[in-house]
């Protein structure tokens, strides 16, 4: 099993290359691929929320992972695979594929159709690690599950699996808060988003599911090294960049309806890294070649810095 120490850093959640049929396009997403591990990402992930894990059939998940993992093995660059399911069985089964592929990882979040009684928590990820106990553990924590974990019950995961390493903390749950980030750093590696690095680094945050590492991947692992070496000072000015590209560069196209992949697609096309189609799949509104160039344009006025390769 891989070591705290390697779940660390920004790790780069792809999204998925579609053609424009809306198919796998394999032979973009393998081209990006080999370029995000030859960027020097600390790894790769896909099967999360921009890699559209909800948006993709079984068979679909398994071609996509298979791929995944032989690239970023032949890169020799650490993967983890995306689990989640609406059931226990869904995750297990996919917990179980990316084992026998070689994952590094598996990154899983609750179920999120019905509520969850406080009682399933425990059992859920139990019977996930069951099936890939030398497969590290990393939770994807999101209000969209519908329910957060306390403190009490990540330590229960933490100490009832052996390989609970990481939880990706987002807005709303426990390591997005000081003390919570604190009190977590304590037994799991906290991800943030970048734009917490400076706020949330001097509590113990120690990485994060990066959509900005293939937009620019030198400044990215530039604002890591920073937090590494605690030099808050210096990364603020970065942490301010993210921040405003967030809350004013993307707020046009989220008033249009746009959402997390949508989002990493358009950065990363922004600054000409991802070779990959623009286009994700429905319900949720895919984004165009107009919007790459109008936040390209918006980039290089604003925040040119973050754009550039």
């Amino acid at each position: 099993m891989i070591s705290k120490d390697v779940l660390q850093g920004p790790w780069a959640g792809l999204p998925v290359a579609w053609n424009d049929d809306l198919s796998f396009d394999e032979v973009s997403y393998r081209s990006d691929l080999k370029n995000t591990c030859a960027a020097g990402v600390p790894g790769v992930y896909t099967a999360g929320t921009t890699g559209e894990f909800y948006a993709m059939e079984y068979d679909e998940w398994k071609i996509i992972t298979r791929v995944t993992v032989e690239e970023c093995q032949r890169a020799g660059t650490p993967v983890m695979i995306g689990v989640t399911s609406t059931y226990t069985l869904g995750a297990v089964r996919r917990a179980a594929f990316a084992a026998e592929l070689g994952a590094d990882a598996i990154q899983v979040a609750l179920p999120y159709w019905m509520d969850m009684d406080d009682r399933m928590i425990l059992p859920f990820f139990k019977e996930i690690m069951d099936v890939c106990p030398n497969v590290a553990l990393s939770i994807y924590e999101t209000e969209r599950t519908k329910k957060t974990l306390t403190l009490e019950q990540h330590q229960e995961v933490f100490n009832s699996t052996g390989s609970y390493l990481a939880v990706k903390s987002n807005e709303g749950t426990l390591g997005c808060s000081p003390e919570g980030c604190k009190q977590l750093s304590e037994f799991v590696n906290v991800w943030v988003g970048e734009d917490k690095f400076n706020t949330l680094g001097p509590y113990g945050a120690i990485g994060s599911a990066s959509a900005l590492v293939y937009m620019n991947p030198r400044i990215i692992l530039y604002m890591f090294d920073l937090l590494l070496k605690k030099k808050w000072d210096e990364l603020k000015p970065l942490t301010d960049q993210v921040e405003r590209l967030i809350k004013e560069g993307l707020i046009p196209f989220a008033a249009r309806g746009y959402t997390d992949t949508a989002f990493d697609r358009l950065m990363g096309k922004a600054s000409g890294f991802l070779s990959m189609n623009v286009r994700s799949r429905g319900t949720y509104i895919s984004p165009s070649n107009e919007d790459v160039h109008d936040l390209k344009k918006w980039m290089k006025q604003n925040t040119p810095e973050l754009l550039l390769l």
